[in-house]
């Protein structure tokens, strides 16, 4: 008998939103286009265009226009939605994800982490683990 915690339902579910999937692709290049995000996370562009109008409109990052193209900025000290995160800062989690933003000075990518997370964060076992 099938249920929610088994079958083929069970092999779809991810760790990250199409939301935060869409914030790293933007931390490793604020240029990018919507259609290389949407090619990138396996979204439609109208569906990155809808994530990108909500992370701006929650203060996660702001749009400019760059000629014909967007450039996004990433809000230093943006915090979680979730109270259970709520007092950490997403440019820990980025960093980790994406490498060092512009926020977060070069090289120092562990250092954002173990700030936002603590020292223990990610534990022994994390170091020198491949995913």
């Amino acid at each position: 008998m099938e249920n929610e915690h088994t079958g083929s339902r069970r092999n779809r579910w991810t760790f990250l939103t199409n939301h935060a999937r869409v914030l790293i692709a933007i931390a490793r290049d604020p240029g990018v286009r919507l259609r290389d995000i949407a090619a990138v996370c396996g979204l439609t562009e109208r569906t990155v265009q809808a994530i990108v109008t909500d992370l701006e409109a929650d203060g996660y990052l702001t749009r400019t226009r760059d000629g014909r193209r967007n450039r996004y900025v990433i809000a230093p000290g943006a915090r979680f939605r979730h109270p259970a995160e709520a007092d950490h800062e997403i440019a820990g989690l980025l960093a980790y994800l994406a490498g060092p933003l512009n926020t977060v000075p070069s090289g120092h990518a562990a250092d954002a982490v173990d700030e936002a997370f603590g020292d223990e964060a990610f534990g022994d076992e994390a170091q020198g683990a491949t995913v």
